[in-house]
């Protein structure tokens, strides 16, 4: 893993983030005819007029046979409620509109996600609002129902309730890329019921209340992290820190959601710095690791990426610690989610990577060794040496931000 001090800033990748749901479909065109004529898809189709016979003089010469005698589209409502399999580009295609025209309607992108229940705007005079999910039908019999939590995924939800993935899957009309949302209805073929222990799933999950500091947002159709950070004068780390979420996160329409207040000011480091160094120090907290600890994880990602999320490094080294993939350190989308990342730099219990690479609490006697030898002693460098002229600044980063 590379040590050199990584300066150049480069984009930050957008959080797309989205709404959850049962059978979710992105709303760009991903059928086959969308995908093999892209723009075309979305022209009504060609009307060949019928071919001309010449009629001998005096012959009574028929009626007009109608120009138009393929199928017409149906004629496209002011709104329209989502149902399960509908993508944006066959919703378009069936009322005979462009599929970019209903994306704009409703403030939607290519990779925007629709779900069940949600109401969209075809006509430009109409207004929409988002609805509640469409409750499915009731469950057959020999099987139960559960609603959906925050963190579920089919697997686990399977095996909390005895059955098989495939079995729930087939019972609720889903695919391994299928997507679910909290406070969704699915149906727990055979009815077994889940162990003693889990308790009784709530209605519809409870929002996140905002952190100290910081205010309340409720995610809208079209909004991502990156929308919400630019218009609330936010970094998108800072959001995505102050609400525990990672890169690869998922949003959905009525989530509430924290958005910190303005980033304490740090001399010499931008607000993208600054935001990562409060994610080390919030996981370091949570984590149980002494400021020292959390001092050598501050100094560590300033000497291996500027304190920056990096999308490049040395051959394969990635994000805030510089961490490769083909060390062992996860693939990489997960060295470049920068929570995962900071966790994995930490190690210990609840080290993402487990026993595949060794983190700072992992190191035996850490406490004893001097800053450059503890952060090398988990980065490996060909440069050990260079972490020790950030000791003093992690130091006073980490008293500012508490």
């Amino acid at each position: 893993m590379g040590s050199r001090a990584i300066f150049a800033g480069v984009p930050v990748a957008v959080a797309g983030s989205i709404a959850l749901t049962l059978t979710a479909a992105p709303a760009q065109a991903t059928t086959v005819d969308a995908a093999a004529h892209g723009a075309a898809a979305d022209l009504p189709r060609s009307i060949h007029p019928l071919a001309t016979v010449p009629v001998p003089a005096r012959t009574v010469v028929p009626a007009a046979v109608p120009a138009a005698t393929a199928v017409a589209a149906q004629a496209a409502p002011a709104t329209y409620t989502v149902v399960p399999g509908d993508t944006v580009s066959r919703i378009a295609s069936r009322f005979g509109l462009r599929t970019a025209d209903v994306l704009a309607l409703n403030g939607l992108g290519w990779s925007s996600v629709i779900y069940p229940g949600q109401v969209l705007t075809l006509t430009a005079g109409a207004t929409s609002a988002p609805a509640a999910p469409a409750t499915p039908a009731a469950p057959s019999t020999g099987s139960g129902s559960y609603t959906i939590q925050q963190g579920d995924t089919i697997s686990s939800i399977a095996k909390r309730h005895g059955v098989t993935t495939n079995a729930v899957l087939s019972a609720n009309g889903l695919g391994w890329s299928s997507i679910i949302y909290p406070g969704q209805t699915i149906t727990i073929p055979g009815g077994a019921a889940p162990a003693a222990s889990t308790p009784t799933a709530p209605a519809a999950p409870a929002p996140p209340a905002p952190s100290a500091g910081g205010s309340a947002y409720t995610i809208v159709a079209g909004d991502t992290i990156s929308s919400i950070a630019n218009r609330h004068g936010v970094s998108v780390n800072a959001v995505l820190s102050a609400n525990g979420l990672g890169w690869s996160s998922i949003i959905y329409p009525g989530q509430t959601i924290t958005v910190p207040t303005a980033l304490p000011s740090i001399p010499g480091l931008t607000s993208e710095q600054v935001a990562n160094a409060q994610l080390i120090v919030r996981i370091g907290r949570e984590l149980g690791v002494p400021d020292r600890g959390i001092a050598i994880a501050l100094g560590t990602a300033m000497q291996e990426s500027s304190l920056r999320n990096v999308t490049w490094g040395d051959r394969d080294s990635l994000g805030l610690f510089q961490q490769r993939p083909s060390y062992g350190w996860g693939t990489e989308a997960e060295v470049q989610d920068a929570a995962r990342a900071t966790r994995a730099f930490f190690g210990g219990a609840s080290d993402p990577n487990g026993a595949r690479t060794r983190g700072l609490l992992d190191v035996p006697g850490w406490e004893g060794l001097g800053y450059t030898q503890a952060a090398q002693a988990v980065q490996i460098s060909a440069y050990p040496d260079a972490y020790a002229q950030w000791e003093a600044p992690a130091a006073s980063w980490l008293a500012a931000l508490g």
